[in-house]
């Protein structure tokens, strides 16, 4: 988008406009200074791009489809819906795109541990299978809640070879689990690199994965010309710390005509404790290293979250979307528990794919929109993961009978 300069954030501080920055012990200044310098390296090291390319295509299984929900079109009426298939990749997420480039950091730099921290499960099992790829210890920070009802995550992490922690502090979800992830790196931090799994934290983190995600839009820009011979009108990506969102986005700020949206956990609804949508009931904070919208009290504490879905349950959201909110290129709403649960049935049942409960929340989102749109107007909703880890949860929730 003409209006703002997307090329020149974030800054060389790490700062999308007000937002974003590097908010961390004095402990972990350096190993962020050396994982950016080596990032910007790597940047432009054909080598490490060949490398990084090679492991998408071969292990990961990119470039995912861009598949034409058909039914799901036909029932709601109005716009075209197309799925940009992540829930295909190896490990079942977008989340195994910036694990890959992570670690391929990590071996440059020397580092012999992997540390990570999951809500859902999808970058804890991401991440142990990278480090199962390339032989490197492996720990993932997971909150109690989220082991319980991820617990099928859980199991795939521990196959992989990864010791996984539950954290019972606080919240017990991926909050708490970020807090001691953190605390590991600052005490292991010359042997270790902490893999983050979303667009959040200090500089570089923030940059460095949009970057690794943006994969996602690349694609979809091509498959989407290819198919329809122009771009679409609108995309539609859940936003937790951001980073299906932002790869999706990000190829496309430039085009004015194509609109975006990102969808938050509305949770039982917008009461305080009760939900996960930061820009409706959020205001600006520092918290776990950047600066960036969050739900906190008047005395600055941090709030409690509630959603169905354990990868959207966190009080803060990628300093990128903020700045992009600020701006009104992208719109920002939110799903309650009800209608991300009730799209989860729906997508199943018309084209024969289960979603994730994160991803979930982005098609509740379309099934509102796409029947006031014009017949020739085109979406793509980035369906980030699939929900098999989520059908036991579900199936609770709706009352279904699970086989024995």
């Amino acid at each position: 988008m003409s209006l703002i300069a997307t090329e020149k954030v974030p800054d060389a501080l790490g700062h999308f406009g007000e937002y974003g920055g590097r908010y961390v012990p004095e402990t972990l200044m350096h190993p962020l200074q050396e994982l950016e310098q080596e990032y910007l390296r790597a940047q432009r090291d054909p080598e490490f791009q060949r490398e990084f390319e090679y492991y998408l295509r071969e292990f990961c299984g990119r470039p995912t489809p861009l598949y034409f929900a058909e039914r799901l079109t036909r029932e709601l009426g109005g716009a075209k819906i197309y799925l940009k298939r992540e829930d295909l990749l190896h490990t079942g997420a977008h989340k195994i795109n910036n694990s890959i480039g992570q670690i391929l950091l990590a071996r440059r730099m020397g580092k012999t541990r992997i540390i990570a921290e999951t809500g859902a499960g999808q970058h804890g099992v991401a991440t142990a299978t990278v480090a199962a790829m390339f032989g490197l210890k492996c720990v993932i920070y997971m909150g109690a809640v989220d082991c319980e009802r991820q617990a099928l995550n859980v199991y795939r992490m521990k196959m992989l070879g990864a010791e996984v922690v539950s954290v019972k502090a606080g919240q017990q979800t991926l909050k708490e689990a970020i807090n001691e992830a953190m605390r590991d790196w600052v005490t292991n931090v010359r042997s270790t690199h902490y893999i983050l799994g979303t667009a959040y934290g200090a500089h570089p983190y923030p940059l460095m994965v949009r970057n690794f995600q943006r994969v996602i839009g690349d694609e979809a820009r091509r498959q989407i010309q290819e198919k329809e011979g122009r771009l679409p009108n609108l995309l539609v990506a859940c936003v937790g710390g951001g980073s299906n969102a932002i790869g999706l986005f990000y190829p496309f700020l430039n085009d004015d005509s194509v609109r975006m949206v990102g969808v938050e956990a509305g949770g039982e609804g917008i009461t305080a404790g009760r939900h996960a949508a930061r820009f409706q009931g959020g205001s600006l904070g520092v918290l776990q290293g950047t600066r960036s919208y969050l739900l906190q009290d008047e005395f600055g504490q941090v709030q409690l979250t509630h959603s169905v879905s354990a990868g959207l349950d966190y009080a803060a959201v990628g300093p990128e979307h903020a700045w992009l909110r600020d701006h009104g290129r992208a719109e920002y709403t939110y799903a309650t528990d009800d209608k991300a649960l009730a799209a989860f049935t729906r997508l199943a049942r018309l084209e024969g794919i289960i979603p994730a409960l994160e991803s979930s929340h982005a098609i509740a989102e379309v099934i509102q929109r796409a029947p006031k749109m014009d017949p020739s107007d085109l979406i793509i909703v980035n369906l980030s993961g699939r929900g098999d880890k989520d059908v036991a949860q579900v199936a609770t929730k709706l009352s279904l009978t699970m086989p024995v």
